[in-house]
């Protein structure tokens, strides 16, 4: 089949910005051009370091690059945005999908993947088109239910990441449109390296430390101020907390105030807690190793939970909550807490974990065959398989 893959247009593909939906798509990608499946042209804004991606010598993947950079591309996005008020995005979103919609209605495809943007959906419908594979990444919005009918109602298929985002698709959608797929990692690069290029003492932790990781987003969202919270309960100075990420990517290179705030917090704890700042995404498996347990405490509803898996590969016995999606992933091999009293119930259990050895031990190993289940060919098989069931 002729397939075309759009983005919301924040991110460059390859993932050289990283970004969960890039890198999921970039395993489909990959997997597509290992086995000839389809021929595939993904639409993406430009950015330099994509020149140097192997990926782009792909003869079954083809890429179509917007240059969102260049001046003469601001000005008319700013111009588009006078004229264009109240849309179902941003100007800088709707302007996007119009310069990929100028390429689009020249070619033929047999489908068109929306990766998280239904509000594409909305558009394309209006301009007759109903060839549309929806790849759900997040619950859809309330505020936007305005346009579910015209949405749901002109989509061929509708793939979700958990099913909690398949429960949150609208009522009158029939339920054999809608098929869940859950996401894959690399869990090759999460495996333990016989040689570690790097050593706790390189951060500051000794050899008996009891080193808890938080990995992902530093926001409100994830967790990360209760954790450090629950921190504060534990009398031991042996236990230890190592947060890696940023709050947006590699974009971010200053500390903003949320950051600043959990410092402030953990003032009187600062030498329990490493900050590692924005951690690039190859790196991240040598720091998960340097841990005894992970931490991934999400105070929202998670539609999936990437981070979650990736502790998984890892092999670290993980504490987590009821949020979202993510009982479906862990649920049985890791410690769950309810979000209610969650800064108690996340002390308790590092407190559990910390003094039972041996169950961390089974923990570890219950993580790693769980995790596979979730290996970035499985993913990609099985997405593709959803795409085939419709043709």
């Amino acid at each position: 089949m002729k397939l075309a893959v759009l983005t919301c247009g924040m991110l460059p593909i390859p993932a050289v910005q990283g970004g969960a939906v890039e890198n999921l798509i970039d395993f489909y990608l990959e997997y597509n051009d290992c086995h000839k499946l389809h021929d595939i042209t993904v639409y993406s804004p430009w950015n330099p370091k994509v020149k140097r991606q192997p990926a782009l010598v792909s003869d079954v993947n083809h890429y179509h690059y917007i240059d969102v950079t260049s001046l003469i591309y601001r000005i008319a996005r700013r111009i588009y945005s006078y004229f264009h008020q109240n849309e179902y995005y941003n100007y800088f979103i709707e302007y996007y999908f119009e310069k990929v919609y100028a390429d689009l209605k020249k070619q033929d495809f047999d489908y068109i993947i929306l990766e998280n943007c239904d509000g594409y959906a909305y558009k394309l419908s209006q301009r007759g088109y109903k060839n549309i594979i929806l790849h759900m990444h997040n619950e859809r919005r309330p505020s936007r239910a305005m346009y579910d009918e015209k949405i749901y109602n002109n989509i061929t298929k509708i793939i979700t990441v958990s099913n909690f985002i398949k429960n949150s698709v609208p009522s009158f959608i029939s339920k054999s449109t809608i098929q869940t797929v859950y996401n894959g990692i690399d869990l090759k690069c999460f495996n333990r390296k016989e040689v570690s290029p790097l050593h706790r003492s390189q951060l500051g932790f000794a050899a008996d430390d009891f080193v808890i990781v938080y990995s992902g987003r530093i926001n409100k969202e994830k967790g990360i101020s209760e954790l450090i919270e629950a921190m504060l309960q534990l009398e031991s100075p042996k236990i230890k907390l190592m947060v890696l990420g940023s709050s947006f990517f590699d974009n971010s290179k200053d500390e903003d105030t949320f950051i600043l705030s959990l410092k402030n917090k953990a003032k009187t704890i600062k030498k329990q807690i490493v900050f590692t700042g924005f951690i690039p995404y190859k790196n991240v498996p040598d720091y998960l190793h340097l841990a005894d347990i992970a931490a991934l405490p999400s105070m929202w509803d998670e539609p999936f939970g990437l981070t979650i898996v990736e502790a998984l590969a890892a092999g670290l016995p993980l504490i987590t909550t009821r949020s979202g999606g993510i009982p479906e992933i862990c649920e049985g091999v890791a410690t769950i807490v309810n979000r209610d009293n969650v800064v108690n119930n996340l002390a308790s259990a590092i407190l559990d974990l910390y003094n039972h050895p041996e169950k961390r031990k089974q923990m570890a190993a219950a993580s790693i065959d769980r995790a596979k289940l979730f290996d970035k060919d499985v993913y990609a098989e099985k997405f593709f398989a959803a795409i085939k069931d419709i043709s």
